[in-house]
């Protein structure tokens, strides 16, 4: 069948909610993945393989600037390249939209997602101290630093 990845529709909210409650301990609500279908500066994308949700990404912009929100791969589908084609749409969609940089927050012990990361090109620039909780643990700030998008705005 094969994995495809699309912009997040209306429909797909349920499972995303769901797959929020399997990854996080304080997930977003359908309501609250709604409100960013409807944010003309927020662009979610999901990876499905059939009809089955298997991933999903989603990023805020302001000005110049990248946020990424969320990122989350079923358990099942870990470790198949799903976050990489997510994360290939979201890069595309932040040079399409001049952004400088792309940043993200991630918990000081994920050490899978720091290397992910790290092999995408993030460097770590900061810390959040508690910024989770249950468990309550800091934050690595990461950014991928989108060098031909600063050299033309530098002109």
């Amino acid at each position: 069948m094969g994995m495809k990845v699309t912009r997040m529709t209306v429909g797909q909210i349920p499972a995303v909610a769901a797959l929020e409650r399997q990854c996080f301990s304080d997930p977003w609500s359908e309501r609250t993945l709604m409100q960013e279908l409807e944010n003309p500066r927020a662009a979610f994308w999901t990876v499905s393989e059939g009809e089955r949700l298997a991933g999903y990404v989603g990023m805020h912009w302001v000005l110049d600037e990248g946020y990424i929100a969320n990122v989350a791969v079923d358990q099942a589908f870990r470790r198949q390249g799903l976050a990489t084609s997510l994360f290939q749409t979201l890069l595309e969609e932040a040079r399409a939209h001049k952004l400088s940089f792309v940043t993200l927050e991630v918990r000081i012990g994920n050490l899978a997602a720091i290397s992910f990361y790290r092999k995408l090109g993030f460097q770590e620039v900061g810390r959040r101290k508690r910024f989770y909780t249950e468990p309550e643990e800091d934050a690595v700030l990461m950014t991928l630093f989108l060098t031909e998008n600063l050299a033309d705005s530098a002109r």
